[in-house]
């Protein structure tokens, strides 16, 4: 590789390192936003589950890689915040199904489109050729 590749994926690395610095302070601030109390943890968690429009314990220890213990702390918390409501599931008595409360899905729709916003001033200068080709880098990275 030439120097100038080199120094061209040095400074990839560096901005996306600021990236991910920049995500958990978004991550953080969204939290909060959602509810003072609720943790950045409990809140992938929540986005997942919204998303999902189900799930249970068992997907988001599997999904998000961590103890089932966690995920249920968790969980207890998401359902004492009021964002989230479990119930038993109908093919497997043993497991509870998990749904966003109606002011969770509010209020993480109107986060993303704040943060979708904040994406449209930032890419505004850039050609839709552009954000192609960025978002087919980030499509890649994720691959990883």
């Amino acid at each position: 590789m030439s120097q100038d590749v080199d120094s061209a994926l040095g400074d990839l690395q560096t901005h996306l390192n600021l990236i991910f610095a920049r995500t958990r302070s978004l991550w953080k601030e969204s939290a909060a936003r959602v509810a003072p109390e609720l943790q950045v943890g409990g809140y992938k968690l929540l986005t997942f589950i919204e998303r999902a429009e189900t799930a249970n314990a068992h997907e988001l220890a599997e999904r998000f890689e961590i103890d089932k213990s966690v995920i249920s702390r968790q969980v207890r918390m998401l359902e004492e915040l009021g964002l989230i409501e479990s119930r038993p599931d109908a093919r497997d008595g043993r497991l509870r199904v998990l749904t966003a409360t109606p002011s969770a899905r509010a209020a993480l729709t109107e986060l993303r489109r704040d943060h979708a916003t904040r994406l449209r001033t930032v890419v505004a200068e850039l050609t839709q050729d552009e954000i192609a080709a960025a978002s087919k880098v980030f499509r890649l990275l994720a691959e990883i």
